[in-house]
Order: structure tokens, then C-alpha cells, then sequence
């Protein structure tokens, strides 16, 4: 019996703007954590000792954030239900030592983060975001978001053969922008900047995680405004979708039967082996003293964790309409019709015929269509947090996501009614 949906097209519309102010990791979670600070959640500190109430919870470290709602009269062992995500996109991240400059052109180093697509960075116009560490000890956030830096392309009048041979980008001379002129590139311009325009005491900055993202923000797209394009929607689509499910599951309190959770890493797209990383300990550690702070012991954690499952929940390949030969011939996910199950029965997806049976009835519950993509046997299968999970703590995993087109571009492409059809299926999941 399907229930009526919690979201409709206003999630797709709070998405954009979560989109547009979450140009980092650090950025997402501060976001996700101000959305479920108005569900009623709070802060604990890992740091701190953990007690045993009833209520919504949150940890933030780095660029990732775990958050889990105890509904009264919930025992030591009682199971968990996850929901999955990753909070960082590829893109350009700046050096250790990020001014230079050649020919009066002066230039900010940056490294290549994951895999983007390289030529979907040339001539945006970018900003700047990201974390500063301070010389107190504390951090801040900042946020230049506004036509800063740009990746010029080569014009083809130098490049004459690009649009018959292809471009060929390298990574070190090809991709580092420009923003500004000046013969003199002097250490600490930058930073600088960031502190003047954070409103820091000079000087006051000692380190700094930053990176490059567009500032054309995210619109809908077509005759009828059916789609959505955007920057990082792999994988904040998916943290949004799982923030406002943890949200809207918490409000059925005592008549909860598993213990809801949202676990959203960083560093997915380079290997998720980091303390703030899917393989690092960070969800196992939360989980545990979860279960300890009301009161378990070792066994009731081991049953807690058996009855525990896991939506790995990530952006996956919509059929490519120029490009059709590339995917399954018999799988071919479609934009708007529904959550994508992901299945490769050589575990690069956690996903297996329980896990199916399980995601379908959620589906089922929530009234929301769902879809299926195995990759085509002669393509290599990307991966997910999903059997990192799954390897790592022992909990049953199944992998699932929204279909989009140019996936890793500095700008993505969905259905605009996708994101709440997976906000619908996760909290009917998270619900039980």
C-alpha cells in the first residue's frame, strides 16, 4: 500500500539552492547539520561523553557528517537504518604554495582532484571556497562566490586540428587559472585575499583547504523545465535527499522501529581512505557508542549491527541519447523514472537480490517508480561507498542513486522530478 509523498517539486527547488551554497564539503555539512538543527537535532562532540537520550543527534568531522535519530524506548540492540552518501565532487584544489604566474599573467596553482572532466572547466568563470585554518586553532569557511578564476582555453587559431583529433589536456600546464595581471607574483597573495575578504587579522591564516567551483548557479532546463542543471550534484543530490528523509523520519518519534541514520563522507572520489572517509572509522565508531551510550554491551552491538542495512545512495548514468551504444543494451535508466538499484555481481555495487527485494518494497511503500543499470559487460564498473560498507562493518548494503548525464562535469544534468522521488524512497526506508 503506497503512502502519499512527503516531497514534491519544492525539494527539487531546495536542492538547487543547497547546490548553490555548497561549493565544498565543509560547506555541505554545515548545511546539512543548519537543516537538522531546525528538525531538532544537536551537536555532540566526539570529544565528549555520549548519554543514552531519546532525541536527533549529529557528529561533524572535516567534510563529512554523521547523524542518527533514538526514538524513544529504543533498546541497546536495536538494528540501524543508513542512508549513505559522499559529500565531495572532483574538481581543482589549490597548492600548498598557490601563487605563480608567467608572461604578466599572475595564476593560482591548483592540483586535480578525482577524475572531472577536464574540459568542462575551461572558460567558466570560477570562484574560490573552502576551509582556513587559523593560528588560535579554529577554523573558518569562506566563500568567494563570484567570477574569480578562469581556466582559458587555447584559441583554434593555435590549435588548429582540436575539433578533428580531439583536445588533449595536461593536467599541470593546461589547468591552472588566472586571476589577475601582474609581473610580480608574490607568497601569500592569495591567502591574503582570503583573509581580507573573510574579515581575518593579517597574518592570521596557517593553512587552508581550498578549491575552485563555477558560479553560474544551478537553473532548470528545457521547454517544459523538466531538468535540472547544476554543479556537484554527485553527490550532494544524494546528501540532500538523505538529510531531509533523516528529517521527516525523525517526526514519527516512538513509532519507529529501527534507528534512522545518515552517514555522508568525504573523499569518495579518491578512494574514501581517510579519517572523515567511507573506509576510515568513523561510522563504525558512531554506531558503537550509540549503542554503548544506551546502556549495550559488545553482544548487543554485534545484534544491533546484524540487523543493520545500508542505502548506499549515489549518482549513476541515465542512457545517453548520443551515446546509447556505451550502456547495457538491455538496461537503459531513464531520467525521471525513478531511483536507479545498482547491481555488478563482481561487488563493484553492494547490491544482491535481498537487497533488491528490500529497496523495491521501500519503493513500493513510498509510491515511487524505480529502475535498474548494470554497466555493459565490454565498460569498466565505477564504484561506490557501497561495498566499502558493506566490507568494513558487516552491515547488509545495497546500492542505489538518481540516473544523470554528464556525470563528473563541472555541471551535471537530472530530471527535476528524480531528487524527490529518492527523498520519498529513502524515508520510506529509513522508516521502516
Amino acid at each position: 500500500m503506497s503512502e502519499p509523498p512527503r516531497f514534491d517539486r519544492g525539494h527539487t527547488d531546495d536542492l538547487m539552492s543547497f547546490l548553490a551554497a555548497s561549493p565544498t564539503p565543509y560547506h555541505a555539512v554545515a548545511n546539512a547539520a543548519e537543516r537538522l538543527e531546525k528538525a531538532g537535532f544537536r551537536q555532540v562532540a566526539e570529544t565528549d561523553a555520549w548519554d543514552g537520550t531519546a532525541g536527533g543527534k549529529y557528529v561533524l568531522r572535516g567534510g563529512a557528517i554523521i547523524a542518527w535519530y533514538v526514538p524513544e524506548g529504543a533498546e541497546a540492540h536495536t538494528p540501524f537504518r543508513i542512508v549513505g552518501a559522499h559529500t565531495d565532487s572532483p574538481n581543482l584544489r589549490v597548492k600548498p604554495r598557490p601563487d605563480s604566474g608567467a608572461h604578466g599573467w599572475r595564476q593560482v596553482a591548483v592540483e586535480i582532484y578525482g577524475g572531472p572532466l577536464l574540459n568542462s572547466w575551461l572558460d567558466r568563470d570560477l570562484g574560490l571556497a573552502g576551509r582556513l585554518s587559523l593560528r588560535d586553532g579554529t577554523t573558518r569557511l569562506v566563500d568567494v562566490d563570484r567570477p574569480l578564476l578562469r581556466v582559458p582555453q587555447l584559441a583554434i587559431h593555435l590549435d588548429r586540428a582540436v575539433n578533428s583529433d580531439g583536445l588533449k589536456l595536461d593536467k599541470q600546464r593546461h589547468m591552472q587559472p588566472v586571476w589577475g595581471l601582474g609581473e610580480d607574483v608574490r607568497d601569500g597573495d592569495l591567502i591574503a585575499f582570503l583573509e581580507d575578504t573573510a574579515g581575518l587579522p593579517e597574518n592570521s591564516v596557517t593553512g587552508w583547504d581550498l578549491m575552485v567551483h563555477p558560479v553560474e548557479p544551478p537553473a532548470y532546463l528545457g521547454r517544459d523545465r523538466e531538468l535540472v542543471a547544476g554543479p556537484r550534484m554527485d553527490n550532494l543530490l544524494s546528501v540532500h535527499a538523505g538529510t531531509a528523509a533523516l528529517a521527516a523520519a525523525a517526526g514519527r518519534g516512538p513509532r519507529l522501529s529501527y534507528i534512522p541514520v545518515l552517514a555522508a563522507f568525504d573523499h569518495e572520489e579518491n578512494g574514501s581512505q581517510s579519517d572523515t572517509g567511507a573506509d576510515g572509522p568513523l561510522l563504525g565508531s558512531v554506531l558503537e557508542r550509540s549503542v554503548f551510550a544506551r546502556g549495550g554491551s559488545l553482544e548487543d552491538r554485534a545484534r544491533a549491527l546484524a540487523g543493520t542495512v545500508c542505502l548506499s545512495s549515489d549518482t549513476g548514468h541515465a542512457v545517453h541519447p548520443n551515446y546509447a551504444e556505451r550502456h547495457d543494451p538491455t538496461h537503459h535508466p531513464r531520467v525521471d523514472g525513478g531511483p536507479i538499484l545498482k547491481v555488478n555481481v563482481n561487488n563493484r555495487y553492494a547490491t544482491d537480490g535481498s537487497g533488491r527485494a528490500l529497496f523495491a518494497a521501500a519503493c513500493e511503500r513510498a509510491g515511487v517508480p524505480f529502475q535498474t543499470f548494470v554497466s555493459n559487460n565490454a565498460m569498466p564498473c565505477g564504484t561506490t561507498i557501497g561495498p566499502i560498507t558493506a566490507a568494513r562493518h558487516g552491515i547488509r548494503t545495497v546500492d542505489i542513486g538518481v540516473a544523470i548525464l554528464s556525470m563528473h562535469s563541472v555541471r551535471e544534468l537530472c530530471g527535476a522530478k528524480d531528487p524527490f522521488l529518492l527523498a520519498n524512497a529513502l524515508t520510506a526506508f529509513l522508516e521502516g
